[in-house]
């Protein structure tokens, strides 16, 4: 419920979960130190922890370094001694494609070393991996690193290019690319993410800390999309040209063999496909 976009979205994400059997909703701070105490009572065990929590966004973090360092480095700070006071078996981490940095190698593998973070966001990411090896070493519990390589799909956030874009052909405003539209981004459908993650809270493979990239393994131009958006709606883009935006990578692209290897992983949706079942949501969304 960070207030990096309105709370009415986030708590319209969530209203088809209030009532079902099995589903607890905690508003709760992950910075939150006493956390533990309030769950320790609980009647049951946890299998998993699957920390999703974070502040997101590579530009935000420009503005906010310290903001990003806490609630991402801190905060899985705080959930990793969570697990290991509750007893925990399996540690199930979001990071980001983001920690790859400007890497050449391509695609992107889970052994590429060393890695060069250019902005806070994706340096809170890497710091956050770093915590949770040092979890698994210590015997404390397994851990699975998720690398997401650009999300999207319903419930998108607002500030991402896909929801942004086409709330911006939808109102008649002009779309902001930067630079010349040769950024690549490799997007990935969340109905893919998710089943990635799925795979990663019952994997047997890949020992007690495996890192995984959840990508489409497909890389696409920044006027590719555009161009794939215009399609979709059926209405061309008015295109703001803008410089290319400090902290932005030029490309990410994901070797996903080892997430099929060890989780199952197989990502079907194409990005066509995905654009279109992100308009059908956007134009029966509750909230706006």
């Amino acid at each position: 419920m960070d207030p990096f976009y309105p709370r009415t979205i986030k708590e319209a994400n969530i209203a088809a979960h209030l009532g079902t059997s099995g589903f607890r909703f905690l508003e709760r701070d992950i910075l939150d130190t006493t956390l533990a105490d309030e769950l320790a009572g609980t009647d049951r065990p946890f299998d998993v922890i699957v920390h999703l929590a974070a502040r997101a966004g590579v530009r935000p973090s420009l503005l906010d370094p310290e903001g990003y360092r806490r609630t991402n480095v801190d905060g899985t700070a705080n959930m990793l001694a969570l697990a290991a006071r509750l007893g925990v078996p399996h540690f199930v981490l979001a990071s980001s494609s983001s920690v790859y940095g400007e890497c050449t190698n391509v695609p992107f593998r889970e052994d590429e070393w060393p890695l060069t973070p250019i902005s806070p966001y994706a340096s809170s990411k890497l710091q956050a991996e770093a915590l949770a090896q040092e979890h698994a070493a210590s015997g404390a519990g397994r851990v699975t690193v998720l690398r997401f390589f650009t999300a999207y799909g319903p419930r998108q956030r607002p500030d991402l290019a896909i929801h942004k874009f086409v709330k911006a052909i939808d109102e008649g405003r002009s779309v902001q690319m930067y630079g010349d539209g040769g950024t690549r981004r490799d997007y990935t459908f969340v109905e893919d993410i998710v089943q990635g993650i799925i795979g990663a809270i019952h994997r047997t493979k890949g020992g007690t800390y495996a890192i995984y990239n959840l990508g489409n393994s497909a890389t696409v131009p920044l006027a590719e999309l555009i161009t794939a958006i215009e399609e979709a709606m059926g209405r061309k883009a008015i295109i703001e040209r803008l410089p290319e935006q400090p902290g932005d990578v030029p490309l990410t692209y994901a070797d996903i063999g080892r997430a099929a290897a060890d989780l199952g992983y197989a990502p079907t949706v194409k990005l066509a496909e995905g654009v279109r079942r992100f308009l059908e949501w956007y134009e029966a969304r509750p909230v706006h």
